[in-house]
């Protein structure tokens, strides 16, 4: 039984090979999910983030590379999430800095991960419309509203079982965020038009 001893050396020397890769990108993505966090908590206190997006670069560089040999482990959950997440931090620079999202190869991840995020910055622009609704800058709620619709029209787009893409929850929670920023927004402009109004008429000669 020759063979079988031989079989069993190579396959448990594989395993453990794959074992080891699996703890490390477990910490590695874990680093890129913290970071990821942090910068996009830096992007809505207006704070700039070259440092801590250079060395998210190089986390998911140093990830990327460990599962070069080993493409099973990528679809991973703790995996794909981490790059769902960095995704996210840069689709959402990207809108704040050119008006207009990055492509999945700009970013060097797969198109799943990327799919997931799109979803997941509908929450992001949320938070910056309110963020300017807030500061009373409506004009700009309203742009972020814009880009909510069209990544959310983008979304919808997509029909596929969740074993490819899991992105139906994705969708229904990005339309419900945008009824409900549709509706804060809508809100806050007539309230603005309403003061703009009042302001004018007190304004004229013999008013107030």
């Amino acid at each position: 039984m020759k063979n079988l001893d031989a079989a069993i050396v190579k396959i448990e020397a594989e395993l453990d090979e794959k074992d080891h890769v699996r703890e490390i990108a477990l910490k590695s993505s874990r680093a890129v999910v913290r970071l990821s966090g942090s910068a996009l908590k830096d992007l809505h206190r207006g704070e700039k983030i070259d440092e801590k997006l250079s060395e998210l670069k190089d986390e998911v560089s140093r990830l990327s590379s460990l599962l070069g040999d080993h493409p099973d482990l990528v679809r991973t959950g703790y995996v794909e999430n981490a790059f769902q997440e960095y995704a996210e931090v840069g689709i959402v620079l990207s809108l704040l800095e050119e008006d207009d999202v990055p492509l999945p190869e700009d970013l060097g991840i797969g198109s799943v991960p990327y799919l997931l995020a799109l979803g997941d910055t509908v929450g992001e622009l949320r938070r910056f419309a309110l963020e300017d609704l807030r500061r009373g800058n409506t004009d700009q709620a309203n742009r972020f509203l814009d880009r909510m619709e069209e990544i959310y029209h983008a979304l919808v787009r997509f029909d596929y079982p969740d074993a490819i893409a899991a992105v139906k929850h994705k969708q229904d929670v990005a339309r419900s965020l945008l009824e409900k920023t549709r509706g804060d927004v809508a809100v806050a402009t007539n309230a603005r038009r309403l003061h703009d109004r009042l302001d004018d008429l007190m304004k004229k000669p013999g008013q107030g």
